[in-house]
Parts: C-alpha cells; sequence; structure tokens
C-alpha cells in the first residue's frame, strides 16, 4: 500500500492542536487596515480555530 500524502499546501496554512483541531490564521491583514482601531489589528493578528464545518476537511488534507 501507498504512502498516505497529505496536501502541501493545507501543511503550510494548518497546523493541528493539542486536541487535535486545526489552527489557521486570521483573515484580512493584507491591506486597507488604516481603517482598523489598535485592538482589531491586534485581534487579527493572532490565530483562530478553523470552523466546525470545516475541521474534517482540513485534518483529512493534514493527513491525519
Amino acid at each position: 500500500m501507498p504512502k498516505m500524502k497529505s496536501n502541501r499546501a493545507a501543511r503550510k496554512r494548518f497546523k493541528l492542536s493539542g486536541t487535535g483541531l486545526a489552527i489557521r490564521r486570521s483573515s484580512n491583514l493584507r491591506h486597507g487596515m488604516i481603517a482598523d482601531n489598535r485592538n482589531a489589528k491586534r485581534k487579527k493578528g493572532s490565530n483562530v480555530v478553523v470552523a466546525q464545518a470545516d475541521q474534517a476537511r482540513v485534518r483529512r488534507m493534514l493527513g491525519n
């Protein structure tokens, strides 16, 4: 039986937490942030948990 291959693009974008949930970076950090206040920009800099509806798909792409 051949080896399982992970999706390399997904490998760069997602990580698994200690409890097995997929983690991703926040969006809307490329441009247009001059309108955001300081607290909004700080919150966008942190990681967030992937939506529950997408958890199984992301874990499958990661090979888990």
